[in-house]
């Protein structure tokens, strides 16, 4: 029985975790708004370390098109100016010296339509991986079967993994909603 109850706990465990992988990946799509988790995947060099963005400057939004990224250290700003540009986030820094400002410009009803896109795909790509730890703790349960565990026993297992199968697919869709929402909203 603590078999069973482990494999359970083990896939709802890892079920969450593609969820949180989910939520991240889709934060990246940028929907039009500036948002200070834009750049989380950024890093400069920093007394010559590859360093998080957000741990040698603020980012803040004074407003939904614009960041503003200042430096705790004045000397670093041409580090970050170039850290934004050879990204792929697609955006154009203004350095004034002080700060560096970047206009997040407003998003076309085709790029809205790639992004929607994306976010598909990734919300799928996340259905799929819940399906393969459904798949994967299902096949631990036969294999416990074949060890002389009750049949009773693992097909109650199963039909609950199946029912947090189905919960975290309906969070998925949720989420994609959401998401989907934020992008097409003008």
């Amino acid at each position: 029985m603590e078999e069973i109850d482990f494999f359970l706990k083990h896939s709802v465990e890892t079920m969450e975790k593609s969820l949180a992988r989910l939520s991240k990946e889709l934060s990246k799509i940028r929907a039009g708004k500036a948002m200070p988790n834009m750049l989380d995947t950024l890093n400069v060099s920093y007394y010559g370390n590859s360093t998080p963005i957000n741990q040698v400057a603020s980012i803040t939004t004074p407003d939904a098109r614009t960041l503003i990224i200042k430096p705790w250290e004045k000397s670093i700003i041409g580090e970050i100016e170039k850290a934004i540009i050879n990204s792929d986030l697609g955006l154009n820094p203004q350095n004034d010296g002080e700060i560096v400002c970047i206009n997040i410009p407003a998003l076309t009803e085709e790029r809205r339509i790639m992004l929607v896109k994306q976010a598909r795909a990734s919300a799928e790509n996340g259905k799929i991986s819940i399906r393969n730890i459904r798949k994967e703790t299902n096949e631990q349960l036969k294999k416990l079967l074949k060890e002389g565990f009750s049949e009773d026993l693992i097909k109650n297992a199963e039909s609950s993994v199946q029912k947090y199968t189905d919960e975290h697919v309906k969070k998925i869709d949720r989420i994609l909603e959401i998401k989907e929402k934020d992008i097409l909203k003008i």
